[in-house]
């Protein structure tokens, strides 16, 4: 192989490990819900996470960012789940187990 070759080989892998980073997650959200400190409203969302920032996007468009603490299980979730509590007589998001992978993203309140 030609420097060159080797040369584009890493490019294209490094282009996609940097696609598998990008992966989203889709949730809906039935109620007003809190994730940290953004109140979100009843719908579908499309999550990303972004290094400790959980990126929700909805149908329009429109993007919110959320600190997590990223924690790795010892198991594969095989769906994407949100764990909420009531508080104060509203949803809130505590945790979120992301499908495919062994990440779940905790919220702090």
């Amino acid at each position: 192989m030609t420097g060159k070759s080797l040369l584009t080989l890493g490019a294209l892998t490094l282009a996609t490990v940097g696609l598998a980073a990008a992966k989203s997650y889709d949730i809906d959200l039935p109620a007003n819900t809190k994730a940290g400190a953004i109140e979100l409203k009843p719908g579908e969302y499309r999550l990303k996470l972004e290094g400790s920032q959980a990126v929700f996007t909805d149908t329009r468009g429109n993007s919110f960012t959320v600190p997590v603490k990223v924690e790795n299980s010892d198991k594969k979730f095989r769906d994407t789940q949100v764990e909420s509590a009531n508080q104060n007589g509203m949803d809130t998001i505590q945790s979120i187990d992301l499908g495919g992978s062994d990440t779940r993203l905790s919220l702090g309140q």
